[in-house]
């Protein structure tokens, strides 16, 4: 089987539990370390499905990977090579096939519940699942790409989440491992401090008070998601 290609804008923000679980498949997987100044791929040929990862950047910065990388995310689309997207790579997904990514109302940093809306397409992605505590570090927001249905809702970001075939977008964080959080709130809690005032951002202490609980719980919700993406995968003939 071809391997699933997971693009890592950010050392501290890898393939997480995500890795995990497609180790647990056997299911073969290899990175493009976009943080490293590794190439864009310029074809979707050589892998079975496409994982773009978060990142402390915006797809509206003027870097020089991200037009190809969109052109890959649309090459994707039109060959049926599944796509993922946490965060940044669910607003790069949004943004490639003709979405917006604009300032948040708010920064969301922290655990919060999202709702699964009631909808075919997210009774797919999660099954019976009402509602779930998901991680969250962001300050921008995606608009749903035409064609896609949304499926993922919190009270401080409309759009979590959206899905369209085999492929699915998200604002929030299903990948995070205890290990992640502890990092993330070490190496930006300038970002924290900054948005104190914000009612979707938790202190450190907070975050990390029950993390290991949380990661457990988050990942009964991913298995179930990522269960669900690999039958999309692209087999080899």
């Amino acid at each position: 089987m071809k391997p699933v290609v997971i693009f890592r804008h950010a050392c501290c923000e890898g393939a997480g539990y995500l890795g995990t679980f497609l180790a647990q498949q056997a299911i073969p997987w290899c990175e493009v370390r976009i943080d490293k100044g590794e190439p864009v791929p310029l074809s979707v040929d050589a892998y079975s499905g496409i994982v773009l990862m978060g990142g402390p950047m915006s797809v509206n910065d003027d870097l020089p990977w991200i037009p190809p990388l969109l052109g890959l995310i649309r090459e994707a689309v039109a060959e049926d090579v599944p796509l993922l997207g946490h965060c940044l790579g669910g607003q790069l997904i949004s943004k490639a096939l003709g979405g917006t990514v604009s300032k948040n109302p708010v920064k969301e940093i922290g655990w919060g519940d999202v709702s699964i809306l009631d909808n075919e397409v997210a009774r797919h992605w999660f099954g019976d699942l009402q509602e779930f505590n998901s991680f969250h570090w962001h300050g921008e927001t995606f608009t749903v790409p035409e064609g896609a249905t949304h499926i993922l809702a919190s009270p401080h970001c409309t759009n979590q989440a959206y899905a369209f075939g085999k492929h699915i977008g998200f604002q929030c964080h299903i990948e995070m491992m205890p290990e992640m959080v502890q990092i993330w709130t070490q190496q930006w809690q300038a970002d924290i401090a900054s948005s104190a005032a914000s009612p979707a951002v938790q202190s450190a202490e907070l975050m990390l008070a029950r993390v290991e609980e949380g990661c457990q719980a988050l990942h009964t919700v991913a298995d179930t998601v990522y269960n669900r993406w690999i039958q999309g995968l692209v087999r080899d003939s």
